[in-house]
């Protein structure tokens, strides 16, 4: 039996717990997924290793899971964007039985690996693009229908897998394991095997963006401001960075649609906003190096 899947034995009288001692259990038990993660640090480490070239050659992140692998796929795929200003069509999520199925269970579709080949295929994967692979079980037959297709194609493969000696982590050219065992709940994998996944796929693609110059120092410069809060969120990171007041680092930011970096070394070097881009775009998006020049 798979660990996520064998029951816990320290909480065999859960549903007898008080109130009070039942959340607490709930809780404490999460503290698994952050110290299985901190074990798997060293693969991650060498998944962004890996990614960060074909990022820079224009390749994608495709992310492909079922059930709440698949979601958690889905929401860190969304959230480059506005955290980042990557692309959405260079951020693609494959999830078992289609988009509905982020938000009703479509049965079955899990174990269909010939489906997962063919969804592969169909958003054009090529050599150039990374493909994340998630299964808490690690051996979903829709992703690992998909991992097969996306070796074939030349893509770089991670899984991602909550049990030890899966196939998804196997058959990757990267494997990260998650070693969380069994769930509070018994093989309910949305606990702290969901939890494991979510902070592995935001560490891996947080690391990623920063070393594609989407961060300077630790702070969010390459931001979409496309929302009230966002707006006033680049004001004041401008003015964080280049001890500018707020009145001038909107009157820049203005300038260069609300875009953070540009404004930044605008600031900073005391130019304008079309020398301050030339620099960004000498130095490949770097602000630090922009700045050094």
């Amino acid at each position: 039996m798979l660990k996520t899947e064998t029951p816990a034995q320290d909480h065999a009288l859960l549903d007898q717990y008080p109130t009070v001692e039942l959340v607490n259990a709930l809780v404490d038990d999460q503290r698994t997924a952050a110290d299985a993660v901190r074990v798997a640090a060293p693969a991650l480490a060498a998944a962004v290793t890996a990614a960060l070239p074909r990022m820079e050659a224009g390749g994608r992140l495709v992310y492909v899971g079922a059930g709440t692998s698949g979601r958690l796929d889905l929401l860190d795929s969304v959230e480059l964007y506005p955290t980042f200003s990557w692309p959405h069509e260079r951020a693609v999520a494959l999830l078992a039985g289609g988009n509905e199925a982020m938000f009703v269970a479509v049965e079955g579709a899990e174990d269909d690996l010939e489906q997962g080949a063919a969804d592969l295929c169909a958003a054009g994967v090529n050599a150039d693009d990374v493909v994340l692979l998630i299964a808490a079980s690690g051996a979903t037959p829709y992703v690992l229908g998909a991992l097969r297709a996306a070796r074939e194609l030349g893509a770089l493969t991670i899984g991602f897998a909550n049990n030890v000696d899966a196939p998804v982590a196997n058959e990757a050219e990267i494997g990260v394991t998650l070693d969380t065992g069994p769930e509070i709940i018994s093989g309910s994998t949305r606990l702290k095997a969901g939890t494991a996944q979510k902070i592995a796929l935001n560490t891996f693609s947080s690391a990623l963006m920063v070393r594609l110059n989407k961060v300077y120092g630790n702070l969010m410069v390459d931001l979409k401001a496309t929302n009230a809060k966002l707006v006033q969120r680049a004001i004041r990171l401008t003015a964080f960075a280049t001890g500018a007041d707020e009145a001038a680092a909107r009157a820049v930011l203005e300038e260069c649609d609300f875009h953070v970096k540009t404004a930044i070394v605008a600031l900073s070097r005391q130019t304008g906003v079309e020398q301050a881009k030339a620099l960004l775009e000498a130095t490949h998006g770097s602000v630090r190096l922009a700045l050094a020049g």
